[in-house]
């Protein structure tokens, strides 16, 4: 009986070590073969956004201001209105005004990109409001 026992136990261990060899290996084959993956880093967005309405333009200055904020205009800078290209003399006070800007360790506000008017998705999408043939008669 005790004889019997041990056979058993014996064989036990040995069908364990068979089961737990591959798992062990994979793990080896893993970490010695495929170096660790490096962090992925998002890119951060390094601009903000606004929208109101157009307080004042100057451009001799090159700045325009939308409610109490005053951004500053670059070369750089990215101007459209409706749509199209623009200039900053193509903004009208009062109208509707939206962009991105960058802000500096000094607190200066530069516009990144403006667009004077309204969305041209928001024109579409009230022009095609009425002639949608997809709509659902109440």
């Amino acid at each position: 009986m005790i004889k019997r026992f041990l056979t058993l136990a014996a064989l036990s261990l040995f069908a364990a070590a068979i089961v737990a060899m591959p798992v062990s290996a994979q793990a080896q084959d893993a970490t010695s073969t495929n170096a660790p993956a490096a962090p992925v880093k998002h890119k951060k967005h390094d601009h903000s956004v606004f929208n109101g309405k157009l307080s004042a333009i100057d451009t001799n200055a090159m700045t325009l201001t939308v409610g109490e904020r005053t951004f500053e205009i670059t070369s750089e800078t990215k101007i459209t209105k409706d749509g199209k290209p623009a200039t900053l003399a193509d903004g009208v006070v009062g109208e509707t005004v939206g962009g991105a800007y960058k802000k500096d360790a000094e607190g200066k506000l530069t516009a990144t990109s403006i667009h004077f008017g309204e969305k041209a998705h928001k024109k579409k999408s009230d022009e095609d409001a009425g002639s949608s043939t997809n709509s659902v008669a109440k």
